[in-house]
């Protein structure tokens, strides 16, 4: 007890020197050692049981209760019957995954509301078509005809032209849209054009051509989007024609919503449609009408391809809810290499200044080859090639 005093009595902080002769740790401390190490090894499990910030590109904010994270259901993978993303309103997202914030769907506990109660927030770069299933007819878009697939809006109120869209980055920066038209009647120059264009250009086919449905399966894997071309009449009709199944001035409603339906089931997996000639035909409201109807009916985009400023496409196109592109300018009217440069530069000096710019030209060799070029220089400089739909205004997003 006098060692115990003394002890008491020292200075904080002293030491105290102790015998030589082995004394072994006391139980009590070994004890508290045991202790102190349950406490910390419970508290880690507890925090590395749920890891909720391991994701941090997938964003997903709910009022109602949801369950841990591990137990939130990843996006279901891409099948050819559930092709791809919906439109902007809110139906079930499917798509590549290509960076920035994803879709998660939070199952919700039962009696909290509806299943799909939580919001969801996603990246509008992933909006289009898994790449590797482009070339599969989405079967809820397709409609049945006697002259082939008609292209529909599915029940569920997605649209070809979501669906079928060629994904983007979804910047701000300056986009230039390039549709080359004319595929598929020359069956060499058809291939030579898939082949050597940029996956960005948009292709636009010719109902008129041969092996389309084969034609647009090699295009969309080779990730381009596509259009149809839809022949209208220009004018001094028939000496200029467009050729098989136009669409008139003259003909009745009903016939030249025979003629076009036509054109529209030459194939599928296309995002809209676009004139060949029909500077008379796009000038005139009660023939134009009925075709912009069927195409907002349809859920298909228009695009103009500029050459009539008397075209009353961008009014029937709002007032019908059709996605509408203008086509800025025909970067090939002139078959010359450096005619067709200088066109693709005052492109891209039209995106610095509002945004974006639309040229529409021919799978001409020397237009395939001279797009192809100037394609991989303007990426260099910043300027982004995106696909004709990224370009639309689309009056049923706002």
């Amino acid at each position: 007890m006098a060692d115990i005093g003394k002890d008491i009595e020292r200075p904080l902080g002293q030491a105290i020197r102790l015998p030589r002769s082995g004394s072994g740790i006391s139980a009590g401390a070994v004890a508290a050692a045991l202790v102190v190490l349950s406490v910390v090894g419970v508290s880690s499990a507890i925090a590395l049981r749920d890891k909720p910030f391991r994701k941090l590109q997938e964003v997903a904010v709910s009022t109602p209760k949801t369950p841990a994270a591990d137990t939130v259901a990843a996006p279901a993978k891409a099948t050819p019957e559930m092709a791809a993303p919906s439109n902007a309103r809110g139906a079930n997202i499917s798509g590549p995954k290509t960076g920035g914030p994803q879709i998660i769907h939070v199952q919700t506990e039962e009696g909290d509301g509806p299943p799909n109660a939580a919001i969801v927030i996603r990246d509008p770069s992933t909006i289009g078509q898994n790449l590797r299933i482009a070339h599969i007819p989405d079967k809820a878009l397709v409609e049945a005809s006697e002259t082939g697939p008609l292209p529909i809006r599915a029940a569920d109120g997605r649209r070809p032209f979501d669906v079928y869209a060629r994904p983007w980055s979804g910047a701000r920066g300056a986009r230039v849209a390039l549709v080359i038209g004319g595929l598929a009647v020359s069956q060499t120059g058809t291939q030579a054009a898939i082949a050597k264009l940029p996956a960005e250009v948009t292709l636009a086919f010719a109902p008129q051509g041969n092996s389309i449905g084969r034609w647009m399966q090699v295009a969309r894997q080779s990730g381009h989007e596509v259009i149809m071309q839809v022949p209208l009449e220009p004018f001094d009709y028939p000496n200029v024609n467009p050729g098989r199944n136009t669409l008139t001035v003259a003909a009745t409603p009903d016939e030249n919503l025979k003629n076009l339906r036509w054109a529209l089931s030459r194939t599928t997996n296309y995002t809209g449609v676009m004139n060949y000639m029909g500077a008379r035909f796009s000038a005139d409201a009660t023939a134009m009408g009925p075709l912009m109807a069927e195409l907002g009916k349809r859920g298909l985009a228009y695009v103009d391809d500029g050459s009539s400023a008397r075209s009353l496409a961008p009014e029937l196109a709002l007032k019908d809810g059709v996605p509408f592109v203008g086509g800025d300018t025909a970067i090939d009217a002139v078959q010359d290499r450096g005619a067709i440069l200088k066109k693709l530069d005052g492109l891209e000096a039209t995106a610095r200044a509002k945004g974006f710019a639309v040229g529409i030209g021919s799978a001409f060799d020397l237009t395939v080859d001279t797009v192809s070029s100037w394609v991989t220089e303007a990426k260099k400089r910043g300027i982004e090639i995106v696909p004709v739909s990224a370009v639309a205004i689309d009056p049923e997003k706002g």
